[in-house]
């Protein structure tokens, strides 16, 4: 059974960072592309970064340049380095495993880390 289990969240100031970081058992990690999304209040969850099994990553329009996504096989672990944060970017973040190496069908979910950036 896939297990995913994320770290790093907290409070933060604007313009500050934090590391988010994911554990992943039970899966090959390597050869399955991992993700991070977010949901804020009231909104729909959105896919943040991804990175494929090949190291290719993905982004979304309002994190890049700020968010580094990034993947260590060897520990099993995704991270995302997020820099510049702002309030926008306050969310419950997730860390999501495909079911394949492109990452177009995400299937398994950590329980979230909450971040959040004071102004």
């Amino acid at each position: 059974q896939v297990q995913l289990v994320e770290s790093g969240g907290g409070l933060v100031q604007a313009g500050g960072s934090l590391r988010l970081s994911c554990t992943a058992s039970g899966s090959i990690f390597s050869i399955y592309a991992m993700g991070w999304y977010r949901q804020a209040p009231g909104k729909q969850r959105e896919l943040v970064a991804r990175i494929t099994s090949g190291g290719s990553t993905n982004y979304a329009d309002s994190v890049k340049g700020r968010f580094t996504i990034s993947r260590d096989n060897a520990k099993n672990t995704v991270y995302l380095q997020m820099n510049s944060l702002n309030p926008e970017d306050t969310a419950v973040y997730y860390c999501s495993e495909a079911l394949d190496g492109r990452g177009r069908v995400w299937s398994y979910w950590g329980q979230g880390t909450q971040v959040t950036v004071s102004s």
